[in-house]
């Protein structure tokens, strides 16, 4: 990334400037608060807004100004943009106004302040926390990482390589996993609760309190339709009654009419002579239908197991069909009971034997999935080990190349070789700059005194040659510059020479790294592969097991479907047996019904017995009648005994009695049935909650298995996701130990560069980003026990070699902004100046295009590509800037200014 352009309007001190800024070194001269600062304040502003600022909005309008604008151009990777930043004060409130456009995209527009910020921290991958600490050494803040804590240190080097990104997903991963826990957590207490429920309702026994209430509802609606039909009975026998009754009443009302017709008498009797002989014909008819009734009942009294049609034999057949009832419905109850008990075991068992089989099944997957999980393992580690002789044949190849190198070291003596020749290089190096030196002097006297010749006058004393003593002191000037230059010669052969050796052992020192990074990865992997293997054997062990499970649950599956059907071959058995009870009740109905039968004729016989009786005393009456009629008091005695005959009181109080009988047992049985009828709807009612709480039981066993199912599932997941979490954080320490290793490196480049001919040897990066500094006589020292100077170049150093890191990248190249230095010599004198530039050369070297330093330090002004001066008129307050010609400048003018 670079900066192209900044056009600043009313910003802080500048009124109006605008700069455009080229590739290279570009030094930003002027007075202290003349303003430097602020023009690379208004590049980061430009970036980030507000949150570049240590103030406040208000800060950066210019005093006395309503308005400021602030406009930077800039291309990174390959694109142009252009951001523009406005700010306008009125009623005490800042409106701040922002755009971002891309010149080569024209899909690329952001406006408003955050979606600006949020486009550049997208684009740079970097927030403006991460700007600093990567690109910008703000002033004052160049000691900011030697001060910080290594927490401080680490969190800021892992934001800035995006590996906050992996804790972020190893804390999201772990939030996750704690919600699956709880989750897990609340659908096991289901789980259990559900199966408390169910042990609560099983232990209720419903199917047998079922049983039960269907028999009780079965024996009381028997009940009711017996007493129903008794009732019916009982109906017919009052009307029957009633009926009776008034028949005698009209029969009442036939012989006072007689009384009252005696002149009808002799009609009366030539009617009763026909009447007379009328009954003389019922009366065979009659004898005839008894003597066919006594013929059908003597054939039935066999068949029906009667002795006798008595009413006597009658009665005890009743009683005996009674007994047989009462006998086979208790039987017919009991084995109801038994066969539906029968088919309940028979079901409870199949569906055990049904659960233990998918149990069975279910075991049989979960041991094929270890197995399959064994072998995976198993595979792995054959994998890691074909990648640890793959390393193994690559650490070969490298000590190879340390068997056929040049420089006869071995690994462990290159670092040693490397520093002792990079020191002998150092000395060859010094003692070409003391050669330069004194050549340039020895020059400068011979050109001198060169001079002085051809002026006539000694170079040694300045008086005319001929006066002075010391006229051929020249000479030797000359012959000390041959001599210095055959030497200055030699030396920098020695350090072509050395810079040759030190490039091979540069390459036999990334060799040597490459071998301890072997080492540590195939000692690693070693480790892996054990863990695997022991995983392998663990999983095939437990898919073992799970085999071993699923035959025993097929086992008691079958076993218990064995006793399922012997259950539903008992309950068939009891079923046919209930089938013989009620053959064999039918038959007691048709028995009862065959006796019925028999009663009725003999009823019937009785019937026509009377009828006979009454024909007969009819005939006689009537006889007696016509006797009377011849003798007046005959014939009143006469009528009389046939009012007497033809109303039988016997008959009118059986009647009564009949009737009276049949209201009392109507009333009775009436609250009979009320009361029976009470009692089936509260066995009614009863078998509905039975059932109600079965079907609960059956919704509560499917709402098991559905929770269990969530449970197992719920497991796999809180397993997976606490695989993840491991696998961000395992991740995350990986690649900062990557991290820790490039960074140590780039730092040690920068150390040597700075540090070359000092007393220190190199620095040392723990895991946790915890700096130690070595002297050449291998004490260690602490980073703060440096002085102020060596403290500030050696943070300098660090956030070189921080954004080289950074620059570079782990994978490959990734651009960066320009290197930002703000007044970076405040704590250096001018021995540590002279380091900070070369340091800034070297970065240079490393391909860092665009490096900005505010300073107003000569050296570094003349190590300057581009110069920059900035001027403030004392006058108007306001800064300007203009750009200046390096080659044209005149440093020490630049110093008296």
């Amino acid at each position: 990334m670079n900066f192209d352009r900044v056009r600043l309007s009313n910003f802080k001190p500048y009124g109006d400037a605008d700069l455009r800024l080229t590739e290279g070194v570009t030094v930003i001269h002027g007075l202290n608060g003349s303003g430097k600062s602020s023009l690379l304040e208004a590049c980061f502003f430009a970036l980030y807004g507000s949150t570049a600022l240590d103030g406040t909005l208000d800060d950066v309008i210019t005093n006395g100004e309503e308005e400021t604008e602030v406009e930077l151009w800039f291309t990174h990777d390959g694109a142009s943009y252009h951001v523009e930043r406005r700010l306008k004060t009125y009623d005490g409130r800042i409106d701040h106004q922002c755009a971002l456009e891309s010149i080569d995209r024209s899909d690329v527009t952001r406006d408003g302040a955050h979606a600006v910020r949020e486009y550049i921290t997208e684009l740079l991958r970097m927030d403006a926390e991460a700007f600093v600490n990567c690109a910008y050494v703000r002033q004052g803040e160049v000691n900011k990482l030697i001060n910080a804590t290594p927490r401080e240190r680490q969190d800021t080097i892992d934001d800035l390589l995006q590996l906050g990104k992996l804790e972020e997903y190893r804390d999201r991963a772990g939030d996750a996993r704690l919600g699956v826990e709880d989750v897990l957590e609340n659908r096991r207490g289901r789980l259990d609760q559900i199966g408390d429920q169910i042990a609560q309702k099983e232990a209720k026994g419903l199917h047998d309190r079922l049983n039960e209430l269907e028999s009780d509802l079965a024996a009381v609606t028997d009940e009711i339709d017996r007493y129903e039909t008794q009732r019916e009975q009982a109906e017919e026998t009052r009307e029957t009654a009633a009926e009776t009754l008034s028949t005698h009443a009209e029969k009442r009302e036939k012989l006072e009419s007689v009384a009252e017709t005696i002149g009808e008498i002799e009609e009366a009797i030539r009617e009763a002579e026909r009447e007379r002989d009328a009954h003389r014909d019922a009366i065979a008819e009659a004898r005839e239908r008894i003597a066919e009734i006594e013929t059908a009942i003597d054939d039935r009294i066999g068949d029906d197991r009667l002795d006798a049609a008595t009413d006597e034999a009658i009665a005890e057949r009743r009683e005996e069909l009674d007994d047989r009832e009462t006998e086979l419905r208790e039987d017919l109850d009991d084995e109801r009971v038994s066969a539906e008990a029968f088919r309940n075991q028979a079901a409870n068992l199949a569906e055990k034997a049904d659960d233990r089989a998918e149990r069975a099944a279910e075991a049989e997957s979960t041991a094929t999935d270890l197995d399959d999980e064994a072998e995976a393992a198993a595979d792995e580690a054959d994998e890691r080990e074909s990648s640890i002789a793959e390393l193994r044949e690559e650490a070969e190849t490298l000590r190879d190349r340390f068997a056929t190198a040049d420089a006869d070291v071995s690994p462990d003596e290159t670092a040693d070789e490397r520093e002792a020749l990079r020191e002998r290089r150092g000395e060859v190096r010094e003692r070409i700059a003391e050669l330069s030196a004194e050549l340039k002097n020895a020059r400068e006297r011979v050109e001198e005194a060169e001079e002085l010749l051809a002026a006539g006058k000694c170079p040694e004393c300045g008086q005319p040659v001929d006066e002075s003593p010391h006229a051929s002191g020249i000479e030797e000037d000359r012959e000390r510059v041959d001599e210095l230059e055959a030497k200055l010669e030699a030396a920098r052969e020695r350090e072509d020479d050395l810079d040759d050796r030190i490039a091979e052992l540069n390459e036999l020192a990334t060799a040597a790294d490459r071998l301890d990074e072997i080492d540590e990865t195939v000692a690693m992997l070693e480790e892996r592969v054990d863990e695997k293997r022991a995983e392998a054997e663990r999983k095939r062990k437990s898919a073992a097991e799970k085999h071993e499970r699923a035959a025993e649950l097929r086992e008691e599956a079958e076993g218990t479907r064995e006793v399922a059907a012997e259950k539903r071959e008992e309950a068939e058995a009891a079923a046919a047996r209930v089938s013989e009870l009620e053959d064999a009740l039918a038959a007691v109905d048709e028995a009862r019904e065959a006796v019925a039968a028999i009663e009725e004729r003999r009823s019937t016989i009785a019937d026509a017995e009377a009828e006979i009786e009454r024909r007969r005393e009819k005939r006689e009456s009537l006889e007696e009648v016509n006797d009377e009629r011849r003798d007046r008091l005959a014939d009143e005695r006469e009528r009389r005994d046939e009012l007497a005959a033809a109303v039988d009181e016997d008959a009118v109080e059986e009647a009564k009695a009949k009737k009276e009988r049949a209201e009392e047992y109507l009333d009775e049985v009436d609250e009979e049935l009320d009361r029976l009828a009470e009692r089936r709807t509260e066995l009614e009612n009863a078998i509905g909650g039975v059932n109600g709480e079965i079907r609960e039981l059956e919704a509560l066993r499917d709402e098991r298995d559905e929770v269990a199912e969530t449970v197992e599932a719920l497991e796999g997941l809180h397993e997976e996701t606490s695989d993840l979490e491991a696998m961000y954080g395992d991740l995350r320490a990986e690649l900062r130990q990557r991290n820790v290793a490039e960074l140590e490196r780039t730092l040690n480049e920068t150390f040597e560069l700075v540090y070359g001919n000092d007393a220190y040897s190199h620095i040392e990066l723990d895991g946790e980003y915890v700096l130690t500094v070595y002297q050449k006589d291998g004490e260690a020292l602490d980073p703060e026990q440096l002085s102020g100077g060596e403290r500030a170049l050696f943070n300098l150093s660090l956030r070189c070699a921080i954004y080289r890191l950074l620059s570079e990248g782990i994978e490959g190249a990734a651009p960066t902004p320009p290197l930002i230095l703000d007044e970076p010599t405040v704590f250096l004198d001018s021995g540590h100046v002279s380091r900070l530039v070369r340091l800034v050369e070297e970065m240079r070297g490393f391909g860092v295009r665009q490096i900005l330093i505010v300073s107003h330090d000569d050296e570094l002004v003349g190590a300057a590509d581009e110069l920059v001066t900035v001027e403030k008129d004392p006058r108007s307050n306001r800064s300007t800037v203009r750009r200046e010609d390096v080659g044209e400048l005149d440093v020490a003018s630049l110093a008296d200014d």
